[in-house]
């Protein structure tokens, strides 16, 4: 069920409001480490408490460019992105999101990857309502089958010093040597960054995702120890034209304002 019109609407002033705290338009540190071909620049980045966390999306190449018009920044935590599919897969959505953390951004040589929890959401509504796939993406259960519901994912590793696209991936003869690898990465490297698909998440029910369908899709990357929130990234994308509530709700927006205009009224002429 969609969420009240109105309650929608405040959980998008809410959400801009958590993207003001976020600066547009940067570079991590120090490289994309993840891929191939993968350049710097257009992280929505927030650098707290010595973390810094970053998040973007850009159009999916089998090469991408990342320029500018592949990114789509608004220069204010929002992109703009494509409907339609890509690929062999018609599920899989046109654009991906990448993410950053960085546990050592001024290379003190302290804080690595295995010193923190993690959570990221995924916003699966279209409209201004809210519907996050949330988990640990570095220390929980990896949804794919071929991780062998272990701990393990293909994240590349690296520190300040990484070359662009030269990050370390897990590997192992077995799931439970990849897992030792994977283990040991986290606690030798202060930074890791990915690349992803919402179709990579897609679990067909409560969670279903369909890139040709307009909407607003808001993700949030949250670094975490034992006293809270250490550093956090919001981004939102806008697929296609974006979400246009239906005439209806539109109707009913405007007869709460006038109400509240009535109301105000009243309240000043007592």
């Amino acid at each position: 069920m969609k969420k009240p019109v109105l309650t929608s609407l405040a959980v998008a002033v809410l959400a801009m409001s958590a993207l003001s705290a976020n600066a547009a338009d940067l570079s991590v540190t120090s490289n994309a480490i993840y891929g191939g071909g993968n350049s710097n620049g257009g992280f929505t980045v927030n650098t707290t408490n010595g973390v810094e966390v970053g998040l973007r999306v850009h159009k999916r190449y089998p090469s991408p460019s990342d320029s500018a018009a592949d990114i789509g920044s608004n220069n204010n935590g929002t992109y703009n992105q494509a409907a339609g599919g890509f690929g062999p897969s018609s599920a899989r959505a046109g654009w991906n999101f990448d993410w950053s953390i960085n546990t050592d951004p001024t290379s003190t040589g302290t804080g690595k990857v295995s010193d923190y929890t993690y959570l990221i959401g995924m916003d699966f509504d279209p409209s201004f309502g809210d519907n996050f796939q949330t988990f640990d993406l570095i220390n929980g259960v990896n949804p794919n089958p071929a991780a062998g519901g272990l701990a393990l994912w293909d994240h590349s590793f690296g520190n300040n010093t990484t070359a662009m696209s030269a990050g370390v991936e897990a590997a192992g003869a077995t799931l439970a040597l990849a897992l030792t690898d994977y283990n040991s990465l986290k606690g030798a490297n202060n930074l890791v960054q990915n690349s992803w698909n919402f179709e990579f998440f897609d679990d067909g029910g409560l969670f279903s995702f369909d890139p040709t369908v307009n909407g607003n899709y808001k993700i949030f990357l949250q670094v975490l120890d034992s006293g809270g929130e250490v550093a956090r990234s919001d981004i939102e994308v806008i697929v296609g034209t974006g979400f246009v509530p239906e005439p209806g709700s539109l109707a009913l927006v405007g007869l709460a304002l006038t109400g509240l205009a009535v109301s105000r009224r009243r309240k000043l002429t007592k």
